[in-house]
């Protein structure tokens, strides 16, 4: 499986400095065809990237926090078909018509229970702002969804998909159901089985944290806090590199996590390989399978417990397969699995939105895919 083309891509988009550092690991059938690190850590300070480089994950965190609630059920701790207020006194949202909404576990896991992601709701009063996971906030996690009480829901629970979140309130109740903060759960269920040593809430060891950097006409620049990051196709988003670092912030459960790219490495080949030790081989297949029907949601896709399910490549303008699972996080991070293949890449950037949401993503699925 010759990798040309990938070491291409990232010797140009580094050479360009369109890309400031990253990670790329490919294994196929669990051996490893490319690993390369590339670029800075600290362009700055000319600190190279190495492979036990530490990288804010952004929504990379998602399948982290959703595999340990897959543990949890299984081990009969909750279920996906509980309802989350009965975990969550707190959380009380509306359907559109004003009615109790029935938000389920499952529609927190699969982003089907309503909620969305909206950086307008970053801009209300301040005792009426509701963080999305990103900016930097002094709020507990009910202190902070808690203001969704009594608010319309985007739709009815199940009639759709939407991004979101969702994976937030899902770590509010792992924490209320393990006692403990988020961190602790993940920890045991997840990261001390896999021995995932840096995937944390909290930063491991500051000397390996890669700088984050923005996306700007000039080219990456050291990314402010706060820096409010947007893009041609609409995305919005409040950041803040500062939060990893603030005790008081809730531990974001969709975004909020740090790590290696080998800790998610570790993470993806084990759900690929049939979930041994978390869970069952089949959660594991389960996760990587269409978990909402029919229901409205992205072009050529579908959704899972983990990431998305390609269904038709063309809809979903990727160069993916059908049945592969992708997702990404907007620190600057994409993963995808090709299950029938044996094919789990991560990609791990420090230039946002560019690794994630800007050309370079596709570009490494299409050269990853062409050395098929």
């Amino acid at each position: 499986m010759p990798m040309d083309r990938v070491n291409s891509l990232l010797d140009q988009a580094t050479a360009s400095g369109r890309i400031t550092g990253a990670v790329v690991l490919i294994y196929r059938n669990g051996v490893p065809v490319l690993e390369r690190a590339v670029g800075y850590q600290d362009r700055e300070a000319g600190v190279p990237v190495a492979f036990d480089t530490i990288f804010r994950y952004a929504s990379v965190t998602k399948p982290i926090v959703a595999a340990t609630a897959l543990v949890m059920v299984e081990r009969g701790l909750l279920s996906l078909d509980d309802a989350v207020v009965d975990h969550l006194p707190w959380f009380r949202p509306l359907n559109p018509d004003g009615s109790p909404a029935d938000v389920r576990v499952r529609h927190l896991i699969t982003h089907t229970s309503g909620l969305m992601y909206d950086a307008g709701l970053e801009r209300l009063a301040e005792n009426e702002a509701v963080n999305q996971g990103l900016s930097d906030t002094n709020l507990s996690v009910e202190e902070n969804f808690s203001r969704l009480s009594g608010k319309k829901l985007a739709f009815r629970p199940g009639e759709q998909w939407a991004y979101s979140t969702g994976i937030d309130v899902l770590g509010a109740v792992l924490e209320t159901v393990h006692g403990a903060p988020l961190e602790d759960a993940v920890v045991k269920y997840v990261g001390e089985p896999l021995q995932m040593k840096d995937a944390r809430f909290h930063v491991t060891d500051l000397s390996r944290l890669a700088v984050a950097y923005a996306d700007s006409a000039e080219g990456p620049v050291r990314m402010p806090t706060p820096w409010h990051g947007t893009n041609a196709a609409g995305f919005e988003a409040y950041f803040s590199p500062a939060r990893i670092f603030n005790r008081q912030a809730f531990q974001a459960g969709g975004a909020g996590m740090a790590g290696t790219a080998r800790d998610v490495m570790l993470l993806l080949e084990t759900i690929r390989t049939g979930g041994d030790p978390l869970f069952s081989r089949e959660m594991a297949e389960a996760g990587l399978s269409n978990q909402i029907g029919d229901i409205p949601g992205n072009p050529g896709q579908r959704f899972g417990y983990f990431g998305a399910i390609i269904t038709d490549p063309a809809a979903a303008s990727t160069a993916l397969p059908p049945s592969a699972v992708q997702w990404g996080g907007v620190y600057g991070n994409t993963w995808f699995i090709l299950p029938e293949q044996g094919v789990t890449v991560v990609s791990m950037t420090n230039n946002a939105l560019e690794g994630c949401n800007g050309a370079y993503p596709e570009e490494l699925r299409r050269a990853v895919c062409a050395s098929l």
